[in-house]
C-alpha cells in the first residue's frame, strides 16, 4: 500500500463500504454503472430504544459485513481480483459504527494490495445521481431509471441528473436521521460548500422524538408521514425553529442563520402540547399533532432550502436522506422548486438511505479525476467537515 499504485483504468471497478450507522452496505460499481447495492439493517435491533444505540450499531456491523460483502461480490459476478480499489465512508458518523467499515475497508487494502479510498458520507449522498442503471441482459445500460431484469433502478436517470455530469452549480438538500443539510457543489470531487444545516437535532431525528411522544414507536418518520395524511396540518400552529429576522437577516444582509434549521424547539412544543390536552383531561389529537408537526418540520426545511438555491444561483437541487422518503417533504419541495423555476432531483428510495453503491459511486469520481487513494494511516471522523471530500494520503 506504501509502493507506487499501478495506473487504473478509465472506468475503474470499485468496491464501497458504508457503515456510519444503522446499515451495512456493500456497493460495487464500474466507472458510472451500478453493479450491486447490498444493504442490511439493524434497525429492529434498535425499535425497543426508540432510536439507535450506537453500540448494538457497531456490533450488528461487524456480524453483517462479511455476509454482506459475500453478496455483493456475487450480485455483481465479480471477485475481490477484479476490484480496481476501494471506498469507505470514514466520516461523519457514529464513531463506532464508522471504525468497523473503516476497519474492514483497510484489512481488504491490505490483503489485496488495492487502493484505498476515505470518503466523505454527506457528499456520496449526491454521489449516487451520476449512477447508470444496472446493465441490461443484453449488455446495453438501462436508461430511462426503470429496473433492468434482476436489477436496480437507474439512478442518473431517475433522478433526471444524467449520468457520468452533474449541472453546474448544483444544491444538495440532504435530510436523514443524523442530517439536515443543504450545499452547493461545484465540483463533486474537490469543490463542496456547505450553507445550512440544523444547529441541534437532525429532522429525522426530530421525528423519531416526536413520534416517541406521540407513542407511534420507531422509527418515527413513516408512522408520522402515514397518520399526518389523516390529521388537520392546520390545526396548531408549530413554531418554524431560525425564522425570525434576527436569524434570517436580508439578503444584502443575511442574518446568523439564515440558511440553518432547528427543531429542537419544536419538539418541545410538541411535547408541551400533548401535555396541556392531558392536564385538561382531553383526548390528544395525534393525527392533528402528528400533521401539524410534519407541516411544520416540511415547511422549514423547504422553504429555508428554495431561499438558499434563489440566493446562490442554484438551479438544480438533489434530494438525499432517508427522510426524502416523506411524501410531504417531497410534494412541497417539488411545488416551491417549480414555483421558483428550480428543478428538483429524486434519486430512487433505495439510493437515497445509506448504502454502499453511493460511497462506491464517489470514490469512482475521484479516480477518474485523477485524485490518489487515502492509503490505510488515516482515522475516522466522526464530524468530519463536508468540504473534505476525501482524505488525503
Amino acid at each position: 500500500m506504501s509502493g507506487p499504485q499501478p495506473a487504473l483504468p478509465k472506468q475503474p471497478l470499485v468496491l464501497g463500504i458504508e457503515s456510519s450507522c444503522d446499515e451495512t452496505g456493500v456497493g460495487i460499481v464500474r466507472g458510472t454503472t451500478l453493479l450491486t447495492n447490498t444493504v442490511s439493517s439493524s434497525m429492529d435491533e434498535h425499535v425497543r430504544f426508540g432510536g439507535v444505540i450506537p453500540e448494538i450499531a457497531s456490533r450488528a456491523h461487524l456480524d453483517a459485513f462479511v455476509p454482506t460483502l459475500q453478496e455483493s461480490l456475487h450480485e455483481a459476478g465479480v471477485t475481490l481480483d477484479e476490484i480496481d480499489a476501494i471506498a469507505v465512508t470514514s466520516g461523519p458518523g457514529l464513531a463506532g459504527a464508522l471504525m468497523v467499515g473503516v476497519c474492514a475497508a483497510k484489512a481488504l487494502a491490505v490483503a489485496t494490495g488495492k487502493p484505498l479510498y476515505a470518503i466523505n458520507h454527506l457528499v456520496a449522498h449526491v454521489g449516487v445521481g451520476l449512477l447508470d442503471g444496472r446493465p441490461t441482459s443484453d449488455g446495453r445500460p438501462a436508461s430511462d431509471g426503470r429496473p433492468a431484469s434482476g436489477g436496480t433502478p437507474d439512478a442518473g436517470a431517475a433522478a433526471g441528473l444524467g449520468a457520468g455530469a452533474l449541472p453546474e452549480n448544483l444544491g444538495a438538500l440532504l435530510v436523514s436521521g443524523g442530517h439536515t443539510e443543504i450545499l452547493r457543489i461545484r465540483s463533486i470531487t474537490d469543490d463542496v460548500e456547505l450553507l445550512g444545516s440544523t444547529i441541534d437535532d437532525a429532522a429525522g431525528e426530530a421525528y423519531d422524538k416526536v413520534a416517541r411522544i406521540l407513542g407511534l414507536g420507531y422509527p418515527g418518520g413513516p408512522a408520522i408521514d402515514k397518520l399526518a395524511r389523516t390529521g388537520n396540518p392546520k390545526s396548531i400552529r408549530f413554531p418554524r425553529g431560525l425564522t425570525q429576522p434576527k436569524y434570517m437577516g436580508t439578503a444584502e444582509q443575511p442574518g446568523p442563520h439564515r440558511y440553518d434549521w432547528s427543531f429542537s424547539g419544536l419538539k418541545t412544543a410538541v411535547a408541551r402540547c400533548v401535555e396541556q390536552f392531558e392536564a385538561r383531561g382531553e383526548e390528544v389529537p395525534v393525527a392533528d399533532i402528528a400533521a401539524a408537526f410534519q407541516e411544520a418540520v416540511v415547511d422549514v426545511i423547504s422553504s429555508k432550502a428554495v431561499l438558499a438555491c434563489k440566493e446562490n444561483g442554484i438551479k438544480d437541487v438533489l434530494l438525499g436522506g432517508g427522510v426524502a422518503a416523506n411524501s410531504r417533504l417531497r410534494e412541497l419541495t417539488g411545488q416551491r422548486c417549480t414555483s421558483a423555476g428550480i428543478r428538483l432531483h429524486v434519486p430512487p428510495l433505495d439510493l437515497c438511505t445509506d448504502n454502499g453503491a453511493m460511497v462506491a459511486a464517489l470514490g469512482s469520481q475521484l479516480i477518474m479525476a485523477g485524485i490518489g487513494p487515502s492509503g490505510v494511516s488515516f482515522a475516522p471522523d466522526s464530524s468530519m467537515p463536508v468540504t473534505t471530500v476525501s482524505v488525503p494520503a
